[in-house]
């Protein structure tokens, strides 16, 4: 994997941020991971330093372009005039207009060529359409919005699609890559924007820009897309509404098909078939997901052992824990705690998968 160029000490001169803009963009795809660097300037200000960020968007031709909001978003200058050297990052947004950019042959070569002289090159959201069909995530880890994964891993098998990721950037190069990297849907590109303020300026700076921005400093680039708890009201009917409420407060429950119907007042049969139409997923597999995000939760609010873990979210056994963790997260529940800060319970055993 080619390693990311030499990059100026933070502190000696300002850093040029270019993000990319298209007709049907996304608008938070671009203001968001932007609004990240320009309130760092005006944190820096307030602590009496210099501005560290220039920003610039950049389109094919410079002036207004449309985004799907409808909204237009003023392009400070045309690709053509873009100059990759000297750039410290260049950003991909997605959009609904992605679809035509990357069958734009001369823009994906232009993508290529930057991918060398510039700092670091980063997409949002379904922008890695663009970063792959350039052939830039090649043997590399990657993620995107999860409605394009399948899209991905079908057109671009040479990539390794991680779909429970908020983004890939990773400074060290030991889990993915400082150089080139990608990020989920939307607000990822926050995220996204946060993780490269804190490697530019440290943790006190992304800290305070959070603070500002009221954002958590990181919700790790590990992190899935998206919660079980925030599914269930999303196409349920009524017939379901009083169960998917009661079931994240009793994961200790039998929640076998049979004690699930019976309590939704249907038959086995039907209950299935009506949850799996609502939910678009069997009602084992959405227990097991919720499941998975309650031991989350747990793994990652403190000293509490896998065991208890495991039971208190109604798995039963570690091992039962370990495999739902493995299917859904690509981790072991061990791994997950020492990757996302929380402390395991000196005292107990934990199965290391």
């Amino acid at each position: 994997m080619t390693r990311k160029p030499a990059r100026q000490n933070p502190h000696s001169q300002k850093r040029t941020i270019a993000c990319y803009a298209f007709d049907g963009v996304m608008s938070l795809d671009i203001t968001g991971p932007l609004q990240v660097f320009a309130s760092a300037n005006t944190e820096l200000v307030r602590q009496g330093n210099q501005p560290a960020y220039d920003i610039v968007v950049f389109a094919e031709k410079a002036g207004p372009v449309q985004t799907s909001a409808g909204i237009r978003l003023h392009a400070d200058i045309a690709r053509a005039d873009i100059n990759a050297v000297g750039i410290d990052t260049i950003l991909v947004p997605g959009g609904e207009g992605i679809d035509v950019v990357c069958r734009n042959a001369g823009i994906l070569a232009w993508f290529e060529a930057a991918a060398g002289p510039c700092g670091r090159l980063g997409s949002v959201c379904s922008g890695a359409l663009l970063l792959a069909a350039a052939g830039l995530l090649d043997g590399r880890l990657a993620t995107t919005h999860w409605s394009r994964c399948d899209e991905m891993r079908v057109n671009y098998p040479m990539i390794g699609l991680v779909e429970n990721r908020l983004h890939t950037y990773d400074p060290t190069g030991l889990d993915g890559d400082g150089h080139i990297f990608t990020s989920a849907g939307v607000t990822a590109g926050i995220d996204l924007a946060l993780a490269l303020l804190e490697d530019d300026f440290g943790r006190a700076l992304a800290l305070a820009v959070a603070r500002r921005l009221v954002m958590f400093l990181k919700r790790p680039g590990g992190q899935a897309q998206f919660s079980a708890y925030l599914t269930p009201a999303i196409g349920a009917s009524a017939q379901l509404a009083e169960l998917l409420e009661w079931l994240p407060a009793n994961l200790q429950a039998d929640l076998s098909l049979e004690a699930m119907a019976e309590r939704a007042g249907m038959s086995p049969r039907t209950f299935s078939r009506v949850f799996t139409r609502d939910l678009g997923l069997s009602p084992a597999r959405y227990v097991e997901r919720m499941r998975v995000e309650a031991a989350r939760g747990l793994l990652q609010g403190g000293d509490i052992s896998i065991n208890r873990v495991a039971r208190l979210c109604g798995f039963g056994h570690p091992e039962t824990m370990r495999r739902a963790f493995h299917r859904h997260l690509s981790i072991s529940p061990q791994d997950y705690a020492e990757r996302f800060g929380a402390t395991l319970f000196a005292g107990a055993s934990a199965p290391t998968g």
